[in-house]
């Protein structure tokens, strides 16, 4: 992921560099007027820029041109796919779009900057029409046009397509980091199905097996516990989301308890404590059920006679406090710290080091996990969780099990 930090940072580097550019181009003539330049510039470039960052649609276009255009003052500003299909044009001038069709296609093809001249075009407005010259950027980026920049002045000179070309640098430059950010949502996908990767084949083999020598013995529990395995595997392995509320991930995790203390017997004992006001808590969607797990299978498995595994969430200021910790085996501090470092390239400890990541990831390296551990002392490991975070909001719906009534109407699933 620091490919993706550099790449962020770099790009807000040079939007400030554009937009010194811009400023610089754009400068009123009279003295006393600079900071209402730059003011104004500043206020174009917010407006143009959010819808680009989900890529160049003609949505995004339309909110672009119109921007654009105030900004430069120019006669027309338009932008093109990477087929030369114009996706908005804004301005005056409408009819020389046909006659620039041709050059803005060539452009996209070739990738280089075309100049038009409107002394060279058919116009029957000669000395009334509003155009004087049109230039046209390709939109370039990592390497591949994905666009043209069609800007329209009614004077030429060097000023105009040098504003041009910052304009499309900065329009590169927002697209650039629309890419960054599906780069990001497609990389949190695949940490999500490594995550629902690490839920173990001999968990679910395991829970089979109990409930199948229970099937005699007790059936109701055996049917209970069935109920607990399908939502648990329903939850787990759904598509959509990448934050739930604490409580879902709670209610999951409690029903992955309920069937390890079926396996283990005795040898399993289960804390829960949780605070009412920190249920709502949005959290990285299986953000727990790794750490339970791992409290479980590395913790509680290896040591003779069993153990407790406790989950403890309470509230701290503008944070929320969520331990999960077990009396296990537990393990060398400075090795697991080491192996932690690298762990989502190295897959060492995935469960814990894939969380760890997740954590930094989301709301910075100051949320990075804190691990108390030792041998034969077990294992604790803290995560602190903001209340609020810019963009972190619960997208999964509430999980309440057994969620389709023709399910259980069937007989596949009994209602709860």
């Amino acid at each position: 992921m620091d490919f993706l930090t550099e790449r962020a940072f770099v790009g807000v580097v040079a939007t400030l560099i554009v937009l010194g550019l811009f400023v610089f181009l754009c400068r009123p003539r009279k003295s006393g007027s600079v900071h209402d330049a730059v003011l104004d510039t500043v206020q174009r470039l917010s407006k143009a820029a959010p819808e680009l960052r989900n890529g160049l649609t003609e949505q995004a276009a339309d909110q672009a041109t119109t921007h654009l255009l105030e900004m430069l003052k120019c006669v027309a500003v338009g932008i093109s796919d990477r087929e030369g299909r114009l996706l908005s044009w804004d301005g005056q001038a409408n009819e020389h779009y046909a006659d620039l069709e041709e050059q803005i296609v060539e452009t996209v093809r070739e990738g280089h900057r075309a100049h038009v001249q409107h002394e060279n075009l058919q116009c029957r407005r000669r000395g009334s029409c509003p155009m004087r010259t049109a230039v046209i950027v390709p939109l370039i980026i990592d390497g591949q046009v994905e666009g043209a920049l069609i800007v329209v002045g009614g004077v030429d000179g060097k000023r105009m397509i040098r504003a041009a070309d910052e304009v499309a640098r900065f329009l590169c430059i927002q697209l650039e980091l629309a890419k960054l950010d599906e780069s990001k949502q497609q990389l949190a996908q695949a940490e999500l199905r490594a995550l629902r990767a690490q839920i173990s084949p001999h968990f679910i083999y395991n829970t089979l097996n109990t409930i199948s020598s229970l099937i005699r013995t007790d059936p109701e529990q055996s049917r209970e516990l069935l109920q607990d395995f399908a939502a648990f595997t329903r939850y787990s392995f759904r598509s959509n989301g990448m934050f739930a509320t604490l409580a879902d991930e709670l209610s999951n995790i409690d029903r992955y308890l309920t069937i390890e203390c079926a396996r283990y017997g005795d040898r399993l004992s289960v804390r829960l404590r949780i605070a009412p006001e920190v249920q709502s808590v949005v959290v990285p969607f299986l953000v727990l059920q790794p750490l339970v797990e791992n409290a479980v299978r590395h913790g509680i498995a290896k040591k003779p006679g069993g153990g407790t595994v406790s989950v403890f969430a309470h509230d701290n200021g503008t944070e929320a406090l969520i331990t999960v910790e077990d009396d296990g085996v537990g393990m060398d501090a400075d090795r697991l710290f080491e192996d932690l470092r690298d762990a989502h390239k190295s897959g060492a400890h995935v469960g814990v080091g894939n969380i760890n990541y997740r954590m930094r990831q989301v709301f910075g390296d100051d949320y990075a996990l804190m691990v108390e551990t030792a041998p034969g002392a077990g294992m604790k490991v803290t995560l602190r969780v903001p209340k609020y975070f810019p963009g972190v909001r619960p997208d999964l719906p509430s999980f309440t099990g057994v969620d389709d009534d023709e399910d259980a109407r069937a007989g596949h699933l009994p209602p709860p």
